[in-house]
């Protein structure tokens, strides 16, 4: 069993460290905030004079023009749904056997790379569309199929969530501002298995409010992880989730939840973020499934762009996500989307 926070590899990844007022990195350690230079170079002149910023007036994120889907070699396997957009119906176990178990490490450690190279990436002036051919080509060095390429008439490699937006963003030519959020989605068709992870980014300097929401939506994850043991329902995981979410006022998306996931991306198993009493299948070793909380600023009811696609909150608040891919195990868990 390990945990993500104690993980120094991720630290591009997540807030490991408390925004201004808590403990602060040293000189040459990777910043607190995500962005991947030393916190002397980024965060610490700041820090120390306690500088504390208004959340500046934003502006709302509107879809910009979408390119092609990107080409896959022909020597890299593909999903069933690769071709025609429509994945077949998944009738499998949710039991997974050792060897299924071991092709899923190497392809969720296959996603956390590519998760954690498309993070550092994260910058003022880059387009999410830009992100998109990153993580592409990288998923093909490591021969591997980027799942979200068609699956239901998807049209990109990857999902890019910018602010408002919950999920389910498709990159375009927008360039990132200053100041935004953006949840990066990654997953990964390996050896026959969905690695599936994502992680939200700071672009450049970002609010007090925004640090906290992501520091928080991460705890959100953690603490619904650590809720996953063998013989327990499933509610457990959005009982913890709600109750820290609750502790901050804020709101946990119900519309989209976590899921199963191995040879099918989506199989029949469904994860809920908030306690819902009906969740009451017990989780068993060799289960593997995501644990991803969508938390928001305000409200947790959502709209839909005309895509079909890109979920926003329904208020327009701010909203952030984490995600990752794991097996329960006969004591706990193991965390698969590790780098």
């Amino acid at each position: 069993m390990r945990s993500l926070l104690n993980t120094p590899e991720n630290v591009t990844m997540i807030l490991l460290s408390d925004p201004p007022g808590g403990p602060r990195p040293k000189p040459n350690d990777r910043c607190w905030c995500g962005s991947g230079q030393k916190y002397k170079r980024c965060h610490q002149q700041s820090d120390r004079a306690g500088a504390t910023q208004p959340a500046p007036a934003r502006r709302l994120v509107r879809p910009g023009k979408v390119g092609q889907g990107r080409l896959v070699p022909a020597h890299i396997a593909r999903p069933d749904y690769a071709r025609t957009g429509k994945p077949g119906d998944w009738d499998g176990s949710e039991i997974n056997t050792p060897e299924q178990i071991e092709r899923m490490r190497r392809a969720a450690r296959a996603a956390a790379q590519v998760l954690e190279l498309t993070g550092k990436a994260v910058r003022p002036g880059i387009t999410t569309d830009q992100l998109d051919a990153l993580a592409h080509e990288a998923a093909l060095e490591r021969n591997a199929y980027p799942s979200p390429l068609n699956y239901h008439g998807f049209p990109k490699s990857i999902c890019t969530s910018v602010n408002e937006v919950i999920c389910h963003g498709i990159p375009d030519d927008r360039p990132l501002e200053e100041g935004e959020l953006i949840n990066v989605d990654i997953t990964l068709f390996l050896e026959g298995m969905h690695g599936d992870c994502s992680a939200t980014f700071l672009v450049g300097e970002v609010d007090a409010r925004a640090q906290k929401l992501v520091r928080v939506t991460h705890e959100c994850m953690m603490k619904g992880i650590e809720a996953v043991k063998p013989g327990r329902p499933i509610s457990d995981i959005g009982r913890a989730i709600e109750a820290h979410s609750d502790k901050h006022g804020y709101g946990v998306v119900r519309a989209y939840c976590g899921h199963g996931v191995g040879e099918c991306f989506h199989t029949g198993l469904q994860i809920p973020h908030y306690f819902e009493r009906e969740a009451n299948t017990v989780m068993r070793p060799g289960m593997i499934f995501t644990v991803e909380p969508m938390i928001t600023l305000g409200s947790y009811d959502y709209d839909l762009w005309r895509d079909g696609w890109t979920a926003v909150t329904a208020d327009r608040s701010l909203t952030a996500q984490f995600e990752h891919t794991l097996v329960v195990t006969d004591s706990g868990f193991e965390i698969l989307t590790l780098p």
